[in-house]
């Protein structure tokens, strides 16, 4: 194989990245152990960090904002995936006027930022969501019906689509076909040159489309959007929400306007490591560890599947490699998307039951339920772009290193023998960047000095970030304070209990002891 692959420095796949991990004994004060939450209690009981020498700010009410609201509930809802969302809760939309700034490009080109807000608290919380995921406008109405409702009296959330994605200019310029080809590779089998070849198209295509603006897409510059939604919003201090690999977009903001940062919670991070073999090894183990999460869960509820959901997923993917369906995108359904959309399912703890359904549906010949939770990466329209486009380009802007093509060969081998189900398919992913331009610009640090207290939330089996590079992560950061739920799926907000210290700390400026659990 030729070649050589970008490395991000905190390494996110496109789809799913999880590592188990338990929960370290972090210590605040005496105690030897963390403090725990008991059943889902509220968090105001757990001991407060100390340690922290610059205060939280206080919270500042608007001062002449200056985006012009409407209503768009319809319009949101007919966007909306499910889960359903409820009919107290309306949604308004704006837009912002932000700056491509990209290193080749003359002149100041104006770019626009979809923003939404839901929630009638006077506090703005800025809301983003990860690349791949669905659009931060998005991701706020979701959440919106998850944070306890203590918090939107205090607070609106106001999502964020990120440059490039939603309906913030959005980028589609990877052909469907090389979408299907980047998510189609056999992960028990075949040459990563498939994968490796559909990767040149898609770079070169993008470069075509793209043009100047190609370099415009990374995290870096998606902060300094950050910094106009907050002008316009009014606010001297930025507060938000980001979950998993979004976080990059605030350790950046941080990095360029530290003085502007408020009151922070980041749900999961990407891992900082630079090591890949440690990364995907955590990973194809903790990928299967979500699996079985998602077995045992749906084995309670005596679902179709049974008490072995691993078996169940092994022998589909035996099936669909015998004979793999074509979907109506013409896409062959093989095993390489049947394990990506069970990884898509996993993220999403309130789609169990749907997941569970959707594999059931595939084993007895009709693969389309589980081919939706795939279908916003492989298909793109010009009302529903594709998420792997701008994820491609934004993931592979922050990518900083290079590795060597025969050592991802050398890696998929030896991670097939440890976890014969995933370790074939988290290497695929660092073929992804290779024909993209390399960074050249140094990489936002995590260990920005003089901030105020940061809450970090991780989730023991999260398919997305997974919980040992979030402590990695959030080791680094001098401010940090990490509250593990020991539950399963992408972020801990799901949790009442997390989202009890989440609304603490935003409301009420309680900062959690470091290491505190929550059980699941």
């Amino acid at each position: 194989m030729r070649g050589s692959v970008l490395l991000r420095r905190p390494f996110l796949l496109l789809l799913a990245v999880l590592v188990p991990g338990l929960v370290a004994g972090c210590t605040a004060g005496p105690s030897q152990r963390p403090a725990v939450v008991e059943n889902d209690e509220p968090a105001a009981s757990s001991p407060v960090s100390t340690t922290q020498a610059v205060p939280l700010p206080p919270l500042t009410d608007p001062q002449a904002p200056s985006i012009d609201w409407a209503d768009c509930d319809a319009q949101v809802r007919a966007r909306l995936e499910p889960p359903a969302v409820p009919a107290s809760l309306r949604f308004s939309c704006g837009e912002v006027q932000s700056v491509l700034d990209a290193p080749d490009l003359p002149g100041r080109v104006q770019t626009r930022i979809a923003v939404l807000k839901a929630g009638d608290g006077p506090i703005p919380l800025v809301v983003l969501n990860d690349i791949d995921g669905e659009s931060g406008t998005l991701y706020a109405a979701h959440l919106a019906a998850l944070v306890p409702p203590a918090l939107l009296q205090r607070f609106s959330l106001v999502g964020v689509d990120r440059r490039g994605t939603g309906e913030s200019d959005p980028v589609g310029c990877v052909p469907s076909d090389v979408r299907g080809a980047l998510l189609s590779q056999d992960p028990a089998g075949g040459e990563l040159e498939t994968v490796l070849d559909a990767a040149r198209r898609a770079g070169q295509q993008c470069a075509i489309e793209l043009g100047s603006t190609q370099q415009a897409l990374d995290s870096w510059r998606t902060a300094g959007d950050l910094d106009r939604v907050r002008e316009d919003l009014g606010v001297p201090k930025l507060n938000v929400l980001a979950r998993g690999e979004a976080a990059d977009v605030v350790t950046a903001y941080a990095d360029r306007y530290p003085g502007r940062v408020g009151r922070v919670v980041l749900d999961g991070m990407p891992d900082p490591s630079s090591d890949p073999g440690t990364v995907l090894g955590e990973l194809a183990t903790a990928q299967q560890a979500a699996l079985e999460a998602f077995g045992a869960d749906c084995a309670a509820r005596d679902c179709p599947l049974g008490k072995d959901a691993a078996g169940v997923v092994t022998a589909l993917l035996n099936q669909v490699r015998a004979a793999p369906p074509t979907l109506a995108n013409g896409v062959q359904f093989g095993p390489g998307v049947a394990l990506n959309a069970v990884l898509a399912g996993l993220a999403d703890r309130t789609r169990w039951p749907e997941l569970a359904n959707a594999i059931q549906s595939a084993r007895t010949g009709n693969a389309t339920p589980l081919a939706a939770f795939v279908a916003p990466l492989l298909n793109g329209s010009p009302l529903a772009p594709s998420r792997l486009d701008a994820a491609l380009a934004t993931l592979c802007n922050d990518s900083a290193t290079r590795l060597p093509a025969n050592q991802v060969s050398t890696l998929t081998e030896t991670l097939r023998q440890r976890s014969p189900l995933f370790g074939g398919l988290v290497t695929q992913r660092l073929l992804w960047c290779l024909p993209w331009p390399g960074r050249t610009e140094a990489l936002p640090s995590l260990g920005v000095a003089g901030l105020p207290p940061v809450l970090v939330t991780s989730t023991k089996a999260d398919p997305v970030t997974p919980e040992t590079g979030t402590t990695r992560a959030a080791q680094q950061m001098t401010s940090a304070v990490r509250v593990s739920w020991q539950g399963a799926g992408h972020g801990a907000l799901g949790s009442p209990c997390v989202g009890e210290v989440v609304r603490a700390f935003l409301v009420d400026g309680r900062v959690p002891a470091n290491g505190t659990l929550c059980p699941a």
